[in-house]
């Protein structure tokens, strides 16, 4: 073998190996979405099933304010639709609506001095609020994900790798407009 013919083989295999270094890189990014989703998914199958048990306990209490509750469930399953259809868009305004209906639904319960004191809905208070907390942390993580993974299967020689083996976008989890205005706490007291 020849020193031409030895550095050809060189420069191929440190090509191949370079390939094969973005290849993997690209599929642990596209895994590192799914697991970010995969997080968010549980906590919210973990809300959804806590919901149902807060509206309950409300009930028993707020005779009156049935309307509250419905927005609630109504979101429930609007975001439970979303999160089976996969479809990112549709889940992040579902999940607008659900968080101004929880905030409607524990300002209202404000107004029952019973409904406060009782146990039970101090607990699922707590949990829920847990959950949105931890929503919201892992909302941050998975859009940080998709990020990552959209920007470098638009990066050169990301690129053209990313072509060929059919590598996607992940859509980002947005607020919608909705979601970014202030909520008037206010307004929520004088019902």
């Amino acid at each position: 073998m020849t020193i031409t013919g030895f550095i050809f083989w060189a420069v191929v295999v440190v090509l191949v190996v370079y390939l094969i270094i973005i290849y993997n890189n690209l599929v642990s990014l596209k895994h590192n979405v799914s697991k970010a989703w995969s997080n968010i998914d549980v906590l919210l199958k973990q809300r959804h099933d806590e919901l149902p048990k807060l509206v309950e306990t409300c009930r028993q209490y707020m005779q009156y304010e049935q309307d509250t509750l419905e927005k609630v469930m109504q979101a429930r399953a609007s975001v439970a639709t979303a999160q089976q259809n996969g479809d990112i868009s549709a889940l992040g305004s579902a999940e607008g609506a659900l968080r101004m209906g929880l905030g409607s639904l524990f300002a209202v319960a404000e107004a029952y001095p019973e409904l406060k004191a009782d146990q039970s809905f101090q607990h699922l208070q707590a949990r829920i609020t847990g959950l949105e907390n931890t929503i919201a942390d892992r909302r941050e993580f998975y859009n940080e994900s998709v990020n990552i993974n959209n920007v470098r299967i638009e990066q050169f020689p990301d690129v053209i790798l990313a072509r060929f083996f059919g590598f996607k976008s992940f859509t980002l989890l947005e607020f919608t407009s909705e979601e970014l205005v202030d909520l008037d706490i206010k307004s929520l007291f004088e019902r």
